[in-house]
């Protein structure tokens, strides 16, 4: 029987959702978790990859299980796994649904802290002491609506057939005393370190170091610069995966760094 698995995990002490040789990774944890529960070898396919220290507070991935009548498989993974990595349910879905392929949208949140907060520290991106122009970087975030191609937006453009993607929403929120900033994109797919690549542009773009026009010329004339850089890691979450069977509401209770409640966030309005 195939299942997805919806899970959540602070990302902190990863580096990254791929298992690969000689790291630890999310996918490694929770493969061992399962083989250790079930006695036997256990592998899973994951919604994406996220970067090391970059979290999630809505994934998926899907495995294929034979599991005895009697287990509370939910339960027991939660039991077993650390407490960074939460598993929210288990649901078993007829035929060969895949976690990563199948995949319609996916949304980010990127946080920013401008002050010195030890409790926003590992999920929050730390600005200190940025005066930052909110409204010029959600007139940035709105150019995100107009074109297509971020060849310029991404690292290592040429190993992908193409850089196409379309954004759906990239909104820009902040909390009254504007020293909180959450910056939400929505898209059919993205690149590598595409998100953290536009956030680190819109910055600069909020603190007067680039101009509207030339974040705009990145997604008019495509040419990545010869140095690329991205926003710091810990503020980045995927926060929603939807899928043509399945929708579900992402469980942002965990975590503090999304604040009391959605109202807690103000959209900023040109």
């Amino acid at each position: 029987m195939r299942y997805f698995f919806h899970i959540g995990y602070h990302g902190q002490a990863y580096s990254g959702w791929q298992k690969l040789p000689g790291i630890v990774s999310v996918q490694k944890v929770l493969e061992t978790a399962l083989s250790r529960i079930l006695k036997t070898p256990v592998s899973i396919n994951g919604c994406g990859r996220t970067d090391a220290q970059v979290h999630a507070s809505q994934f998926f991935f899907h495995a294929d299980l034979t599991l005895p009548e009697d287990i509370d498989l939910l339960f027991r993974l939660n039991k077993v796994l650390p407490p960074d990595i939460a598993i929210f349910d288990i649901l078993p879905l007829e035929g060969t649904p895949h976690a990563r392929l199948d995949a319609v949208q996916r949304s980010y949140d990127y946080f920013i802290h401008t002050y010195k907060d030890p409790f926003l520290h590992h999920g929050s991106a730390l600005y200190l002491g940025k005066t930052l122009d909110l409204k010029a970087m959600k007139r940035a975030a709105m150019l995100l609506l107009q074109y297509h191609d971020y060849r310029a937006f991404c690292i290592s453009p040429d190993k992908y057939r193409t850089t196409i993607c379309t954004v759906t929403r990239a909104q820009l929120f902040a909390n009254e005393a504007g020293d909180r900033i959450r910056f939400h994109i929505s898209a059919n797919r993205f690149l590598g370190k595409m998100i953290r690549i536009i956030t680190h542009r819109m910055l600069r773009v909020g603190d007067g170091s680039m101009s509207l026009h030339e974040f705009e010329r990145y997604l008019i004339d495509r040419v990545p610069p010869k140095t690329i850089r991205a926003a710091y890691p810990q503020g980045l979450y995927l926060s929603r995966v939807v899928y043509p069977f399945l929708d579900l509401p992402r469980r942002t209770e965990f975590s503090t760094v999304f604040g009391p409640s959605e109202s807690y966030w103000r959209e900023v309005l040109l």
